[in-house]
């Protein structure tokens, strides 16, 4: 009965959906207030038919209701409890519900904390982000319906593809979905804008808020994909520029695009038919990545194998928004004004440069992801894009863009002094040269580009500290003073810095994993001993054990440590009993120097196995860049100029009594 209850709810969730879409667009375009105020309640009972429908899914898995066709092929009885709750977005349906989830829970967001905005625009917002869900919704009843029966009901499920049973995996969905699907509200004010014919730096400071916390979620969820590829594929690696990791790369440097162009719009009223495209596009590339994960069209570990009659289904859907968004900044695109104008040496200059760089890497990662399919489809070829394209067409264009980072803050707005900029920016650029000749001195066998790109890293995290000692004119004022100034900084201002410096520290960690790995690949028996940079890796021996769900062999290793306990690290190869299914789980000592990785693989003729091993240097700075980029986007989404969207109301002035 329950089931029965969420599918309702999802068929009621679409009839307020398109209450939603049509009532206060109509009422936005006569000026009817009663037709405009249907958007707040229809967005709020929107939430709630959708929650009590994902509650409804979660509840017939976590009871293993193998009755519903989508428990029961991707969960199983014996399943841990926190795997049958993440196995609800395990799978296709259970995913796209959860998409749908977050879209109307940002919608109602909107509907509660949008009063300062203006009614036809917030009623223009709600009735596009309505028509998303509209879409969505037709699209899982017609042919993703997570609630579907099965009569009989088997007695027990398939289970979850074991690699999706990791915590990292139960969390890595949300935070995707989260950052894909917030891109959303970009997308619908940019409509509403376009509907409406305004745009100006109100309407960009009421957007930024929304695109932050969007790109703050992509920006985890890309991380804890990265992590979890790491650790559990047993590859050694923490990105491949596989197509769907592009897939959700793609809106996140489109994002970032989003944020810095609509700072220039907020503060000089520049770019603004480029800050509106650039929202349209973001959302439109999130929705490229749904297609290319559901479509079929892929060969990923990431993506979910779906019929193709259900891309063709999303493929219309991206067409539909994305050429209807795109027509309609056509015809009104003629009409917005260009705003302020600024010199080429200028933080508008600087944030220009930014965008163009960041659009045009956008464009090199859609072409490798891209082209593969195109030529597939058109002449049948496959091919393979992989990372040496990349490496040669990304690269470049982040590292000028990392270089002229610093210097954005240094410079006024409207018109700036370089010269001024890089005096401001001298001790860090010792500091960063300091750093170049270390690393070459230690590193001088090569290879040879590597310390440069270290101290490009290094500069990015010397410029933000520059920066933040600038504002607070260290040596200008004694310590009382530098200290209110640093504590009167904005959070904004803090968030730029936290962010920034997250930047600098995830560069630190690519380049040093990617220039001096290390890995060796030696047959082991148990009293065997192995050396891979300055570690003695002696394999203790092979134990049987079974867990929960799967049986498994782990190989028990010691690394003996100078004076102090020797570690010991367990490296296992998993066989799942539903489905039946191997995984390798890595031994890994994690250390902010570098990663000791080890893998267990197959069993050798002469009853030897074969052991991977690899040094990872300062392989943990990529994820605790991320971490800090997450946690700058916080600082600056709890400024209230941000977060609310508009200035703080001053006080009415005290009356003074006549004398």
């Amino acid at each position: 009965m329950i089931v029965e209850i969420g599918h309702f709810a999802l068929i009621l969730a679409l009839l307020v959906s398109m209450g939603q879409m049509v009532l206060p667009a109509v009422g936005a375009a006569s000026r009817d207030d009663r037709l405009m105020a249907v958007a707040q309640p229809a967005a709020l009972a929107s939430l709630v038919l959708v929650s009590i429908s994902f509650a409804a899914l979660t509840y017939a898995y976590v009871g293993s209701d193998f009755s519903v066709a989508n428990v029961w092929a991707n969960s199983h009885s014996a399943k841990p409890m926190l795997y049958k709750v993440s196995g609800v977005w395990g799978n296709h349906e259970g995913s796209m519900l959860l998409w749908v989830l977050i879209l109307v829970a940002f919608g109602a967001s909107v509907a509660v904390s949008g009063g300062h905005l203006p009614k036809t625009l917030q009623a223009n917002v709600l009735a596009t982000q309505a028509s998303i869900s509209v879409a969505f919704l037709l699209f899982i009843l017609l042919t993703s319906n997570p609630f579907e029966r099965i009569v009989p009901a088997p007695m027990e499920g398939k289970g979850l593809n074991p690699i999706l049973q990791d915590p990292a995996l139960a969390l890595h969905p949300p935070f995707l979905y989260a950052g894909y699907v917030g891109f959303s509200m970009a997308f619908s004010f940019a409509i509403a804008a376009l509907l409406e014919g305004r745009t100006d730096a109100a309407w960009a400071r009421w957007v930024r808020p929304w695109t932050l916390a969007a790109w703050m979620c992509l920006t985890l969820g890309i991380a804890m994909g990265s992590w979890w590829a790491y650790y559990e594929l047993g590859w050694g690696g923490w990105w491949f520029w596989d197509p769907v990791e592009n897939a959700s790369f793609m809106p996140w440097l489109a994002g970032t695009a989003l944020l810095h162009s609509a700072l220039v719009m907020e503060k000089r009223e520049a770019l603004k038919v480029w800050t509106v495209l650039l929202a349209i596009l973001t959302f439109s590339l999130s929705l490229m990545g749904t297609f290319l994960v559901r479509s079929g069209v892929l060969s990923s570990v990431h993506a979910f194998a779906v019929d193709p009659q259900r891309g063709v289904f999303i493929l219309a859907i991206m067409v539909l928004f994305t050429g209807g968004a795109l027509a309609l900044f056509a015809a009104r695109a003629g009409s917005l004004r260009q705003g302020g104008m600024f010199a080429p040496i200028s933080r508008e200059g600087a944030l220009v440069l930014n965008n163009v760089l960041l659009a045009t890497a956008t464009g090199t990662v859609l072409i490798g992801t891209l082209y593969p399919l195109v030529l597939e489809s058109i002449t049948g070829a496959k091919i393979s894009v992989g990372p040496p394209y990349f490496n040669m067409t990304f690269v470049p264009l982040m590292i000028p863009l990392l270089i002229a980072l610093p210097f954005g803050s240094f410079l006024g707005w409207k018109r700036g002094d370089l010269v001024a900029a890089r005096q401001r920016l001298m001790a860090a650029a010792v500091v960063t040269l300091g750093t170049a000749l270390v690393a070459g001195a230690l590193f001088w066998r090569g290879p040879w580009l590597a310390p440069l790109a270290l101290a490009v890293g290094v500069w990015v995290i010397a410029g933000a500290v520059s920066e933040v000692l600038f504002r607070a004119r260290l040596g200008q004022g004694d310590r009382a003073e530098v200290f209110r100034r640093l504590t009167n900084l904005p959070r904004s201002a803090w968030g730029s810095f936290i962010a920034h410096t997250g930047v600098g520290v995830m560069v630190i960690g690519i380049v040093g994993t990617t220039a001096w790995q290390s890995e060796k690949i030696v047959p082991m028996k148990a009293g065997d001993t192995a050396e891979i940079a300055g570690y003695r890796v002696t394999l203790k021996g092979i134990e049987t054990r079974r867990g929960p769900n799967f049986g498994e062999e782990a190989g028990v290793f010691e690394v003996p440590r100078e004076g102090r306990t020797p570690l010991l690290l367990e490296a296992t190869k998993r066989l799942y009993d539903a489905p039946r299914q191997p995984t390798t789980e890595a031994g890994i000592h994690a250390a902010l120097s570098g990663d000791l990785y080890i893998i267990l693989g197959d069993a050798q003729t002469d009853g030897s196995f074969a052991v991977r091993l690899y040094f990872n240097p300062l392989v943990r700075f990529i994820w605790l860049g991320a971490v800090l980029m997450f946690i700058g986007g916080a600082f600056s989404l709890s400024d209230r100029r941000l977060r609310v969207g508009a200035p703080r109301k001053a006080r009415p002035p005290m009356a003074v009594p006549a004398e």
